[in-house]
């Protein structure tokens, strides 16, 4: 079974990560277009406004913590390392947590205005969250420091 696990120089998980997180964000976006698009023009724009907004907050006091927390995990794993090291086994777990939520939210019936900021605010905050991963691939491949002191 060890040797089914494809092994890649550490640098990559990075990259892995950053296009795991703008690929979610992506999904998200989409999705919650797909409500926004339905509604009148200044609901669009109010809702998407409000979303903004609060990807704003959720990305300054919730995921720079987080995505800082994983870029050390990264940085501190043995080179090379299983590609699905970029996250972590609670991490998956999480993953599995938020799929669930998802499915759950969009079959509660809950009006699809809140289900459209919700979604939107997570794709921008997990989106904005994912350049972290790109800047620290770039840093680890010019063999520089990939967190800094400040992280």
């Amino acid at each position: 079974m060890h040797d089914l696990k494809p092994l890649v120089s550490r640098h990559w998980l990075f990259l892995v990560a950053g296009l795991m997180w703008t690929g979610v964000g992506i999904m998200l976006l989409l999705r919650a277009w797909g409500w926004l698009s339905t509604m009148p023009i200044d609901w669009e724009f109010g809702l998407l406004l409000a979303s903004l907004i609060l990807a704003g907050l959720f990305y300054r006091w919730m995921f720079v913590k987080t995505v800082n927390k994983n870029l050390r995990r990264l940085a501190e794993l043995p080179d090379p390392v299983s590609l699905f090291a970029f996250n972590s086994p609670k991490g998956y777990i999480l993953i599995i947590f938020m799929i669930t939520l998802g499915i759950l939210l969009r079959r509660s019936g809950m009006d699809t205005r809140i289900l459209a900021v919700v979604y939107a605010t997570m794709g921008v905050t997990l989106s904005l969250a994912s350049l972290h991963f790109y800047r620290a691939f770039h840093r680890a491949t010019r063999g520089q420091h990939v967190v800094s002191e400040q992280s």
